[in-house]
């Protein structure tokens, strides 16, 4: 994970994790069939805490592929920790 600069150019998306870090080793990633709606917490490149709605995408042990709206009413999507996910919305 990078830390912000200021000089970040979309600071409000968020800080996702690096492939060694959600599948590690090969780790299987499963992909959803359809979107599943949930609540789930971002950290922004800025830094900010985010409570989020979004639709959880794919999956693995540790982490899941985490598909929401940015504040500014963009789509996007970052792969978050499992744990981060909160409860379905």
């Amino acid at each position: 994970m990078s830390r912000p600069t200021g000089n970040t150019p979309f600071p409000e998306t968020a800080r996702g994790l690096h492939p060694r870090q959600y599948a590690p080793d090969g780790m299987a990633v499963v992909e959803a069939e359809r979107p599943i709606p949930v609540r789930a917490w971002i950290v922004t490149v800025r830094g900010d805490d985010r409570e989020v709605d979004g639709d959880v995408m794919a999956w693995t042990r540790k982490a899941v592929r985490l598909r929401y709206v940015d504040k500014y009413g963009h789509l996007d999507s970052a792969w978050i920790w499992a744990n981060a996910v909160i409860g379905r919305r």
